[in-house]
């Protein structure tokens, strides 16, 4: 801890985002480039001598917080990106994508703000690549074995570059013609720029992981004939596939899902084609669903020009501080959140007739209706209790 009183000194301070008028209008990401760097010392000085670190509780990678944070307060960042890839292999995509449970963890968060835990991973990642301090890691001597990881999301491709460090030859196989899972066609550019992927991959090649894109395992090669082949076999899939909503009317035309919606919109960004098929231009657009993914709709569907964005959560609205008798330090609350896309549709008043942030709260979807040629024109709710249970009359 470089300085004892640095949480009671300096105030919390956040990576600024780029202005909404601006940042909507491409499809960078949201903060400002460069923005964290002349804040983030002070901020890591803010991590106070707690004496039980909760963080590496709250943190599913059981990242050693503390350690870089005083690392990075005395702006020692080659000894931080050491410590802070000791166990996070790609952090550069967790300081942008984590909703951060390690600050809800965080022992100041008790009674003050949270230390900004992400914002200091992203700024360590980052200062690693530019300094040359995350080089390819090959392995002294192989092994012999070899072994098939399927799946190239972010699981997989973490198991790749650990076993590949320890000697392997390791294959991933990949279905989608470009490798990153979700990271590539899931998560819009405006949350992490696909750039920080190909980085990555990069470093994997250089490291000897080899790659097989556009390879369906148990169709384009069977998965007897993989295990075969093999020492051993990592299974790392499943993030796209997706939870239907059982509702009338949920046949009709111009209902998508998410992961039907966003990869098209990914598609756009890699010069793959100039406009999507499921564009969001001057149509009038309902989400449902209140978390991460309707929020990366929500911002898609915003930069696609919308004529207007309205995004249903079937949980009532949440207060602004933990319920300490529900959900006492140091779980991680359900409190009110402001994303970036949020954010950007309270400035632009997307949803007239919703809340502020075009999202509207405690609404659940009873059936959708459509017209004479079997397209979807209006959605019907019903408003719910805190148990999801409808409640009479608001139909």
């Amino acid at each position: 801890m470089a300085d004892p009183k640095g949480f009671m000194n300096t105030p919390r301070r956040e990576w600024p985002r780029r202005p909404v008028e601006e940042r909507v209008r491409d499809w960078d990401e949201v903060y400002v480039p460069g923005g964290l760097l002349p804040i983030i010392s002070k901020q890591a000085d803010r991590c106070m001598d707690c004496g039980v670190p909760f963080c590496h509780e709250a943190c599913p990678l059981g990242n050693l917080i503390p350690e870089w944070n005083d690392l990075v307060s005395r702006e020692d960042w080659r000894a931080a990106a050491d410590r802070l890839h000791a166990t996070n292999n790609f952090p550069e995509f967790t300081g942008r994508l984590c909703p951060a449970p390690c600050e809800a963890g965080c022992v100041l968060a008790i009674n003050q703000p949270a230390v900004t835990i992400k914002n200091v991973e992203c700024a360590i990642a980052d200062r690693a690549w530019e300094e040359g301090f995350a080089p390819p890691r090959p392995p002294d001597r192989l092994s012999e074995r070899t072994v098939a990881v399927v799946g190239s999301g972010p699981t997989g491709l973490a198991a790749a570059q650990q076993l590949t460090r320890a000697g392997h030859t390791v294959t991933v196989y990949e279905r989608d013609d470009r490798l990153g899972g979700l990271m590539r066609y899931g998560i819009p550019e405006f949350k992490m720029e696909k750039r920080h992927l190909e980085r990555r991959l990069e470093q994997m090649l250089a490291e000897g992981t080899k790659f097989r894109t556009s390879s369906v395992v148990g169709q384009d090669i069977g998965a007897a004939e993989l295990r075969s082949r093999c020492d051993a076999v990592v299974i790392a899939t499943g993030a796209t596939a997706w939870r239907e909503l059982e509702v009338p009317g949920r046949e009709l035309a111009g209902i998508h899902q998410a992961m039907e919606y966003l990869p098209l919109a990914n598609r756009v960004c890699e010069g793959d084609i100039a406009v999507s098929p499921l564009c969001a231009a001057d149509r009038h657009v309902v989400i449902v669903g209140g978390g991460d993914t309707g929020a990366d709709c929500l911002g898609t569907a915003v930069r696609e020009g919308a004529a207007s964005v309205t995004q249903l959560d079937i949980y009532a609205q949440p207060g602004a501080e933990r319920d300490e008798d529900i959900e006492p330090w140091p779980t991680y609350p359900k409190i009110y959140r402001l994303s970036a896309a949020h954010e950007e549709a309270g400035v632009l008043r997307t949803a007239p007739a919703a809340d502020a942030d075009a999202r509207l709260f405690a609404a659940s979807t009873l059936r959708f209706t459509g017209d004479a040629d079997g397209h979807v024109r209006e959605l019907h709710l019903v408003e719910v209790d805190a148990e999801r249970r409808p409640l009479p009359g608001t139909g």
